[in-house]
């Protein structure tokens, strides 16, 4: 005879609808990663705005856009938008929608695009180059198109003392963009990890009781004719 458990039955829906979850993240949803550290640069350094995908993915045939998020349209003039810092569209820089405070100042890397390297390099950097800078992929199928890296140019940068430096080494450097990477996938990789080895735990135990569970209730339905009939006799 077949029981069927509510409980058990929500148990295991749970239960895989939890595994899809984790399945979809262990199989790696492409996302947009930026830098959690300022870049901090002395006037006149040449500096890179790490920002890549994770997993690889190629976006050579994609549109990357570079801009200022904290710069806003004048709300005067309703023609007025807000220019690029670098884009790239149609396989190639699009410099007329390009801020002229910009112009041959920025570069993408070219050739590390295919690998879902979208950083972004500007010359000769000045106290004007001060903030936020986003990093988007209009295009791009995932949750997380977009990422935010803070520049911070510091007139004083070269007069930081050796004690400073040492103490902050991670704070007063440009940040390479494959160590950027590799920190990034660790993390990810732990995570991963430790959400699976969760996933699995919880699925263990809800199995253990479902099973003890159906097992009761068996015994119940098996016991009760006998007990009904000794009460009649």
């Amino acid at each position: 005879m077949s029981v069927y458990s509510p409980l058990s039955a929500s148990l295991w829906t749970f239960i895989l609808c939890s595994a899809f979850s984790v399945w979809t993240l262990v199989g790696g949803e492409v996302v947009v990663i930026g830098s959690n550290l300022p870049i901090i640069a002395a006037l006149g350094d040449d500096v890179i705005l790490p920002c890549h995908l994770e997993p690889r993915f190629d976006v050579q045939g994609l549109t990357v856009e570079w801009s200022k998020p904290d710069l806003k349209p004048d709300p005067s003039d309703r023609l007025s938008r807000v220019e690029y810092v670098h884009l790239y569209r149609d396989r190639k820089e699009v410099p007329d929608m390009k801020m002229a405070s910009y112009f041959r100042r920025t570069a993408l890397f070219m050739d590390d695009m295919k690998h879902g390297n979208i950083s972004l390099k500007i010359l000769n950097v000045s106290e004007e180059d001060n903030g936020r800078y986003r990093c988007f992929i209009p295009k791009l199928r995932s949750r997380v198109k977009a990422a935010v890296v803070e520049l911070v140019v510091d007139p004083n940068f070269s007069e930081t003392s050796t004690i400073e430096m040492l103490l902050l080494p991670r704070n007063l450097q440009t940040h390479d963009p494959q160590d950027v990477t590799q920190r990034n996938v660790g993390r990810s990789r732990v995570f991963v990890g430790i959400a699976f080895m969760a996933l699995i735990s919880v699925a263990a135990f809800a199995a253990y009781f479902s099973h003890r569970l159906v097992q009761k209730q068996k015994l119940i339905i098996l016991t009760t004719p006998a007990l009904y009939s000794s009460l009649l006799a």
